[in-house]
């Protein structure tokens, strides 16, 4: 394919997130990975054309980055939140410092369950992706809507204004830090539910997510960045959200953890067709 007649989703490589949040110890991540590894490469999986990305408790994390470097895996892995402090009297946080010093490539921040169960702000958010791009890690910022917000505000409102408080903290281009960014867009009522978006509404909403941060970071930025989809992700829906334009892949929360059904989301190409 000639160089321009390459489309903006085309030059961006689709990632697959898995979230296990807590689950899984360090002796099943080690064998999930090794599993999850096995399983893509006897189906062939062209890592080029789809990444794979895996976030372990922090307990697993010393463990997948042992296992990943010793086999060459083609495996990323994150951190499932990050401290906006780099040290000091925080009990129980983890420091950027630390996840940078384990080779995570990635970490989540502003989860909806980190925002309902723990009170984190916007700002919070923002705190925590500066922290990231302090230690040259990539930030997967979480945004979406309660069924409540979707009623009262319309579609996209609130995780526009989510991400614009969000991307107060991050690294500008051309700064020497790390900048890139990634998106995910989860509506919280569609987590767990079974019930996930249409791949219509998934669209709409990442399109208004890309605008905004053309608006704010610039058009280059907007055009590279990855944005995903998640909430009730499955092997027989992933097809229909990849089709649509501004959606460049999932961060899977439930369906991670099943083996077989994580290695199918993942090669979503062989359900996509033509």
């Amino acid at each position: 394919m000639a160089a321009d007649s390459v489309t903006p989703k085309q030059s961006r490589t689709p990632l697959l997130a898995g979230n296990w949040k807590m689950n899984l110890d360090h002796l099943q991540a080690i064998a999930f990975v090794q599993k999850l590894a096995w399983t893509l490469k006897d189906a062939q999986h062209d890592t080029a054309s789809a990444e794979v990305a895996v976030f372990p408790p922090f307990t697993d994390l010393r463990s997948v980055q042992t296992l990943v470097n010793a086999d060459d895996l083609a495996i990323a892995y994150g951190g499932q939140d990050i401290s906006a402090h780099d040290s000091g009297a925080y009990t129980g946080e983890i420091s950027g410092a630390f996840l940078a010093a384990l080779d995570t490539k990635y970490v989540i921040v502003g989860h909806s369950e980190r925002r309902e169960y723990h009170g984190e702000t916007d700002e919070d958010i923002a705190a925590k992706v500066a922290a990231a791009h302090r230690h040259g890690i990539i930030p997967i910022i979480c945004v979406g809507e309660t069924a409540d917000d979707l009623e009262q505000h319309g579609p996209s409102a609130v995780p526009v204004a989510q991400l614009r408080v969000a991307l107060e903290g991050a690294a500008k281009p051309g700064s020497g830090q790390q900048s890139e960014i990634v998106v995910a867009y989860e509506p919280v009522w569609a987590i767990g539910s079974g019930q996930a978006a249409t791949s219509e509404q998934a669209q709409q909403v990442c399109a208004a997510l890309r605008a905004l941060i053309a608006e704010v970071l610039g058009d280059d930025v907007a055009q590279a960045t990855r944005i995903l989809y998640g909430g009730s992700v499955k092997a027989a829906n992933i097809a229909g959200f990849m089709r649509e334009p501004d959606v460049d892949g999932a961060l899977v929360g439930g369906a991670s953890l099943q083996l077989e059904e994580f290695a199918s989301i993942v090669r979503f190409q062989k359900h996509v067709g033509t």
